[in-house]
């Protein structure tokens, strides 16, 4: 190999010039790198491509043009979005390379083309989120669009990648269906992109995210309808009280501290709009959830920001002037009177500014002083004019100061036993070699001996075990002073090594996979529910950086010849029997972790290069938030019918 001259380096076999460069016209980029576009290519992917859809039609709905949206999951496979809005406009496209061709297939071709990025066509809009339709065209193996305006229908149809099958036709007069415009969209999502969890939406994926959407457009009715077999359904969702409902629904399963909500909207010259609504609960987590033009905000952002420093000013500004906190008192922290808050705090705005590629978090710095201006001027009216649910806001919040003091103690207390004990790491934690915590796994595993099997089934270089006895305290139903008390919460945090609570920082945990390991049946089902309400209330960054995972230990093993297999549930049970009915052999069922051998339990569970984990995500946080409520709060009556309702997708009951 001989020096190149001109570089100082080396020169390579092969050469590398113009022909080398790649370039991606139309779609291919999207088709080429999915992840980029709708996160990824397994079910949160496969779903984007519906909200996609779904926010052209509010943003329709946002700028006042329409009042009705229906989503239809069909039984062929595909979604069908229908609005009553505008209709995407059909004339040709005046300018550019695209010049001549329908307005329609230049927005369903073309990335970056929209009516949100300039011009009078919308003052607010969400679906600046994505790319808009043009993705969900180069995502869908078909897709067809129908429109009405001025009268007539128009159709087109696009086969797989985005390409248009002929041009923009008119079919006929718009059909007399109660509307005279809209925009009709039907897609099938590709199976060779969506290969790794296939193409089946989940309805109650589908139900969380249009409810928040109804709850957030005031008086827009969306009707959801499932025509797949075994699971057809209708729902329809509108709430004439907006947001003020929506808080309602999120304490519904809890126990409101008074019925009242607070709730408040301004609007200022510049376009800013907020939509503000407040009440408390008897419970010990605060549940502030931010929009921003319709998207969630789950990493809150400025306009949170703004409400929270003005929520703190206020009722400690109201609790002196009412001399409920005495001079020489200290003045409520902020986490003191958020303790059972629930809040929708909804802006929308010209030209939202998302932090990170996940949109996230809202940073439009001019939205804090403005949420913060209208609470401070607002909130003190509200609390002046209900003077009973002032004084209980501020109670709680002094019993929430007295149990923070208390927490403080018992944190001392761990770090003191901590410190005392040398490595400060818990006797049952059976840790990895490994200090790499981006290889490092902490499997949980439900009773002794269960760990026994787990510790000769791991490999001690990666995976670390932690043994808990019996069910931990359900954290939802205890202040977290109660909690730092329990010794399975002690030992579980002193092993993640991260902190607890408003102290949580992921960046110090020691594992980057902590499995939850227990059996497939009904207690291990329990046990799973409690430790996730654990982990999303008290160490909620480690949900959301996805360092949470669920464990699948098989239910049955069977034979197939000489060859052994594993079933996972009863379900599962049921689709191998109705796939092989020649199948003779009795099931047996493993009788636990406890009593399988180490060998099953490490190709089955344990074994990177055979087991199947499941991640835990946080998609909805406010969604999340009822739903762990719902599960483990004090309301039979909700859990019920929730697990009634959902029992169709139970596979997702999980989180």
């Amino acid at each position: 190999m001989s020096t190149d001259d001109r570089t100082g380096g080396m020169r390579r076999p092969g050469s590398y010039g113009a022909k080398d460069i790649q370039v991606l016209e139309g779609l291919d980029p999207v088709r080429k790198r999915p992840g980029m576009y709708i996160g990824s290519t397994g079910l949160a992917g496969l779903h984007h491509l519906i909200w996609e859809v779904v926010d052209n039609a509010v943003d329709e709905a946002m700028a006042g043009y329409c009042t009705r949206i229906d989503v239809t999951l069909q039984a062929d496979g595909g979604c069908r979005v229908e609005d009553n809005g505008r209709g995407i406009p059909v004339d040709p496209y005046p300018s550019g390379p695209h010049r001549g061709k329908s307005a329609v297939e230049v927005v369903l071709t073309v990335l970056h083309a929209g009516a949100k990025f300039g011009g009078s066509g919308y003052k607010v809009s969400g679906g600046l989120h994505g790319v808009g339709v043009s993705v969900v065209n180069a995502l869908s193996e078909r897709l067809v669009v129908e429109i009405d305006r001025g009268g007539q229908r128009y159709r087109q149809e696009y086969a797989k990648g985005g390409t248009p099958q002929g041009k923009l036709d008119v079919t006929g007069p718009t059909p007399s269906r109660g509307r005279t415009s809209g925009t009709n969209v039907v897609f099938w999502p590709d199976p060779a992109i969506f290969m790794a969890e296939g193409t089946e939406f989940v309805a109650r994926t589908v139900l969380e995210r249009l409810q928040t959407m109804a709850f957030l457009n005031r008086g827009l009715e969306i009707v959801f309808q499932d025509e797949r077999p075994e699971k057809q359904q209708q729902v329809t969702y509108q709430y004439r009280g907006g947001i003020v409902d929506f808080v309602k629904h999120l304490n519904a399963s809890k126990e409101a501290l008074f019925s009242k909500v607070c709730h408040y909207e301004e609007e200022d010259a510049d376009h800013q709009a907020i939509d503000i609504a407040v009440q408390w609960n008897t419970g010990y987590y605060e549940g502030i959830h931010g929009y921003a033009n319709g998207i969630s905000t789950i990493e809150g952002g400025m306009h949170v920001e703004g409400f929270r420093a003005a929520l703190t000013a206020v009722v400690n500004k109201y609790a002196r002037a009412k001399n409920l906190l005495k001079e020489r008192d200290e003045n409520l922290l902020g986490e003191d009177i958020r303790e059972g808050l629930t809040a929708i705090v909804a802006v929308k705005m010209r030209d939202p500014q998302f932090e990170g590629q996940t949109k996230a978090k809202l940073g439009n710095v001019p939205m804090r002083s403005f949420v913060q201006k209208v609470t401070n001027e607002r909130l003190a009216e509200w609390l002046e004019e209900n003077p009973t649910e002032a004084n209980k806001v501020v109670k709680k919040g002094l019993a929430a100061a007295q149990a923070r003091v208390a927490a403080k103690n018992a944190r001392n207390a761990i770090r003191r036993k901590t410190s005392l004990s040398g490595a400060g790491m818990p006797d049952k934690l059976k840790d990895c070699s490994s200090r790499n915590a981006a290889e490092s796994e902490l499997f949980i595993v439900e009773g002794d001996s269960a760990g026994g099997t787990a510790l000769d089934a791991r490999d001690p270089r990666t995976q670390a075990l932690l043994p808990i006895r019996g069910k931990i305290l359900n954290v939802e139903r205890a202040r977290i002073d109660r909690m730092l008390k329990n010794n399975e919460i002690q030992a579980l945090i002193t092993a993640i090594g991260a902190g607890v609570g408003e102290e949580f920082d992921p960046a110090k945990a020691r594992y980057h996979k902590v499995v939850i390991l227990a059996d497939a049946d009904v207690d291990g089902s329990h046990i799973r529910t409690l430790l996730l309400t654990f982990f999303y209330r008290q160490m909620g960054p480690l949900v959301e950086a996805g360092y949470v995972y669920i464990a699948q230990p098989p239910l049955y093993s069977t034979e197939v010849g000489k060859e052994k297999v594993y079933i996972k549930d009863d379900t599962a049970k049921a689709r191998f029997l109705d796939e092989r009915p020649g199948h003779k052999k009795e099931f047996s069922r493993l009788k636990g972790l406890g009593e399988m051998d180490w060998e099953e339990l490490k190709v089955t569970t344990m074994s990177a290069s055979s087991r199947t984990l499941l991640q835990v995500t946080v998609e909805e946080a406010a969604e999340a938030d009822q739903i762990m409520s719902v599960l483990m709060g004090d309301d039979v009556e909700s859990r019920r019918n929730f697990i009634a309702t959902n029992a169709r997708d139970v596979r997702n009951l999980d989180f």
